[in-house]
């Protein structure tokens, strides 16, 4: 069973020296991952002590972020404060666990969206 934490202590918990945050009803502890992640560490800063299961939706975690969220997993909510929230989405990751270029598993959202604006605006010249 693991440690079972209520919204007010999370956020007293949550300091300078120690950043916790709930993501999808799980209590995460972000403080030696800072540094490493990707989008850099305000972003967990601003969002420390608070419940970022939204904001974490909203950027698009691959499901290689999920699995490694499981290693700063350090407690979950009580029962009674829990919303049943999920994750909404993932991207595909290319890489395996092993650091390894995975085969390609489809067109990228990005490069998706970014090919789509290069056509509409193909398409306005031509039929300016």
């Amino acid at each position: 069973m693991s440690k079972q934490y209520t919204r007010s202590e999370v956020v007293g918990l949550n300091c300078k020296e120690k950043t916790l945050l709930i993501i999808h009803d799980n209590v995460y502890d972000l403080t030696s991952f800072l540094n490493e992640h990707p989008g850099g560490e305000e972003v967990l800063l601003e969002h420390g002590g608070k419940d970022a299961s939204e904001d974490f939706d909203d950027v698009g975690h691959s499901t290689d972020a999920l699995n490694l969220m499981n290693k700063y997993k350090v407690g979950e909510l009580v029962e009674s404060e829990k919303n049943g929230s999920t994750p909404k989405q993932t991207w595909p990751s290319n890489y395996s666990k092993d650091g390894k270029n995975k085969p390609d598993q489809g067109i990228s959202p990005l490069l998706w969206v970014g090919g789509l604006v290069v056509i509409m605006g193909i398409a306005y010249f031509v039929y300016l």
